[in-house]
């Protein structure tokens, strides 16, 4: 019986990005937005908000990284203010998972979102004896 000589097929090649976000993006959903994208794209790392925006530290396939960026503007909640997406080579490979991470201090330089309606979803939340955020200040 003749060996099987087809091609193995190679794991996909991963990187590792550091990606800087500027703009009215914190206090308007951005990291749990980014978070959902991360695990619909299968990607590893982290988010936190920090003095000059957003700050994503993400590993996955280089397709999975650019679906990122693109949809950082594309698809951003309908309060956040993008201005700039900015990847870098990042040295260290996150650990497997993601997670919004704590906020880092510093000189702040990003845009604060006004004051804005709240949203249906959160009024449910805020109504709901069940909910966690049940009468949530």
């Amino acid at each position: 019986m003749p060996l099987d000589t087809a091609p193995a097929t190679a794991a996909p090649t991963r990187e590792a990005r550091r990606i800087r976000v500027r703009g009215r993006v914190q206090g308007v959903g951005f990291r749990p937005f980014v978070y959902r994208l991360a695990h619909e794209l299968n990607l590893d790392g982290s988010v936190c908000n920090d003095g000059e925006g957003v700050s994503i530290e993400v590993a996955g396939t280089p397709a999975a990284i650019a679906a990122l960026i693109a949809r950082l503007r594309s698809e951003a909640p309908p309060l956040a203010r993008v201005t700039q997406v900015e990847p870098s080579p990042l040295d260290v490979v996150p650990a497997a998972g993601f997670r919004i991470a704590e906020s880092a201090h510093g000189t702040v330089s990003t845009g604060i979102t006004p004051d804005a309606a709240v949203c249906a979803a959160c009024l449910d939340e805020l109504t709901d004896p069940a909910d966690r955020r049940h009468r949530y200040p």
